[in-house]
């Protein structure tokens, strides 16, 4: 046994919120509670003294992509950048770095600094022409790409639109390097996926492991599992996870109902296949709508330019999904940004039940960027989860966002306290790489509602912050809830998973800007030390 004392322990259980001791055995806690009902219980312990630090239970990432994480990390990084030439120049320094690389990838551009130009390949052909480069937007839903990487994907004026997708085309009807959803989510990372070695992912999914291990991550749910990260996850797994790891199937809409449905019964087979493993298949993945940088989310009414787009799964085809998911046990998981994706979402879930019949269920919709009271309202009455992301409403990435919609919508943006208030479970995550994966900057903005990038910015909409406990709870205790972890993880009580973190700052006594500068010191999973600081013991 291991004696963790004189901590500021949280422990996100309502029973017994406080404590100063955690008695460690094996993989599990034995004693929550306070130093001498701890001495008394393992006087023959080892003891590990935590100097007064504050400890919380393990974050667990409620919606994430692991294998694209850890590719990230070693990718472009172009969130920050200026203007248009910055990128270039950034670009062609990328590219000087990695003289022998097939082909460039990188990520996180914003349109913003671009100041109304359009993403073209002409721009990227300008600072290198040689090479096919890829570049994620930040929020994944479009990549921009050059003249070099259109070729090598035979996209040309006679190629077609996906199901699901767009090829950005100029007045001529040639491709401007522009490729929105399915056309960057399936085309294109289809194509790179394939050119990626399984010696490519198990690096990628050791770094994104490595990386959420440093910053407290303790559990997370995949949130776009395809067969080629499965294979890497199990690999790893038969060395032994240092993290729990849930995954929900992306389906992808293919304009066919057999081959649609074919991929739900994949995704039960591979369930089944792996239950009381260490990795767990949750349910499935349906991407309903884009997102409202892009103009590509479905919304009840048009976007500021008169765009006025459908969904990318229309009710018809998502129901006998949905309907075929929910009678096979499995978790619905459905990106649903805009308004009108929800009503889908929603409608679909309503449906199933009618069909399927009541039981216990715990469906999910993902983002909820733009919903109305009414969809709230539905939310909460059919027990879906709201898996949403703090970093999302940073105010340094709202510009696009904002004009965008360019009315009162974007006034309700991220509405977290009117989904708690209507009685749903609010689940936290990153959406890495979309965004940051540390989850101390996500409870900043969370519980400030102001940018972790650039904190002298105004507040985005501070009537939605959330008190900062609140904050935790759902990145912690709901995270574990929204992938049914309750009764292993996600809080800190006797008999459940000896998951937690040890932070240098206590933001609670310190404010919440100390989230900004505050560092994990320790992080341990199944009661094994997987991340120290410097200078501190391994326990």
């Amino acid at each position: 046994m291991i004696h963790y004392r004189n901590g500021r322990v949280v422990t996100v259980d309502p029973a017994n919120p406080h404590a100063q001791s955690l008695v460690v055995d094996g993989a599990r806690l034995a004693y929550v509670g306070s130093d001498d009902g701890a001495a008394a219980l393992a006087p023959d312990a080892e003891v590990v003294d935590l100097a007064g630090a504050l400890v919380l239970p393990g974050f667990i990432d409620a919606h994430t992509h692991l294998v694209e994480m850890g590719t990230s990390l070693n990718s472009l990084d172009l969130l920050d950048v200026r203007d248009a030439a910055d990128l270039q120049d950034r670009l062609r320094a990328f590219a000087a770095e990695h003289a022998s690389a097939a082909r460039l990838t990188g990520g996180g551009w914003l349109l913003g600094p671009l100041a109304g130009r359009a993403p073209d390949r002409h721009l990227l052909d300008a600072a290198v022409p040689d090479r096919p480069v890829y570049l994620h937007s930040n929020d994944m839903h479009s990549m921009w790409v050059n003249s070099a990487a259109l070729a090598e994907l035979g996209i040309d004026a006679g190629t077609p639109d996906p199901v699901g997708g767009t090829v950005v085309r100029d007045a001529d009807g040639a491709a401007t390097g522009l490729l929105l959803e399915m056309a960057a989510l399936g085309l294109a990372s289809d194509f790179l996926a394939a050119r990626v070695t399984d010696a490519d992912r198990d690096a990628a999914l050791r770094t994104a492991m490595d990386a959420y291990l440093r910053t407290g991550v303790t559990g997370a749910v995949d949130m776009a599992m395809r067969a080629e990260d499965l294979a890497a996850l199990e690999r790893a797994a038969a060395d032994g996870l240092a993290m729990r790891i849930a995954a929900h199937w992306l389906i992808v809409p293919s304009g066919d109902a057999e081959r649609d449905l074919a991929q739900v019964a994949e995704a039960a087979a591979h369930a089944e296949r792996l239950r009381g493993g260490p990795i767990r298949i949750a349910g499935i993945k349906i991407m309903v709508d884009g997102v409202i940088d892009s103009c590509t989310a479905a919304m009840r009414a048009p976007f500021a330019d008169g765009s006025h787009p459908g969904p990318i799964w229309p009710l018809a085809e998502l129901e006998p999904v949905v309907r075929a998911a929910d009678a096979a046990g499995l978790q619905v998981a459905m990106h649903a940004i805009g308004d009108a994706a929800s009503d889908i979402a929603l409608t679909a879930v309503e449906r199933a039940i009618a069909a399927n019949g009541p039981r216990e269920r715990r469906h999910r919709l993902e983002h909820l960027e733009v919903v109305g009271e009414d969809g709230i309202a539905r939310l909460a009455a059919l027990g879906l989860v709201a898996s949403m992301q703090p970093v999302h409403a940073d105010p340094a990435i709202q510009e696009t966002w904002r004009a965008s919609l360019g009315d009162h919508r974007s006034e309700r943006g991220y509405p977290w306290p009117e989904i708690t208030a209507a009685g749903a479970r609010l689940a936290f995550g990153s959406d890495a790489p979309t965004a940051p994966h540390p989850p101390l900057p996500n409870l900043f903005i969370a519980s400030t509602r102001r940018s972790a990038i650039d904190p002298a910015l105004p507040p985005n909409l501070p009537q939605y912050a959330l008190p900062l406990a609140e904050a935790l709870g759902h990145a912690t205790r709901d995270a574990a809830y929204a992938c049914r972890w309750e009764d292993e993880a996600g809080v800190l009580a006797a008999g459940l998973a000896a998951d937690f973190v040890v932070l240098d700052t206590d933001p609670f006594a310190q404010g919440p800007d100390s989230l900004l500068t505050a560092r994990v010191r320790r992080t341990v999973t199944a009661g094994v030390t997987r991340w120290c600081a410097d200078g501190i013991a391994a326990g």
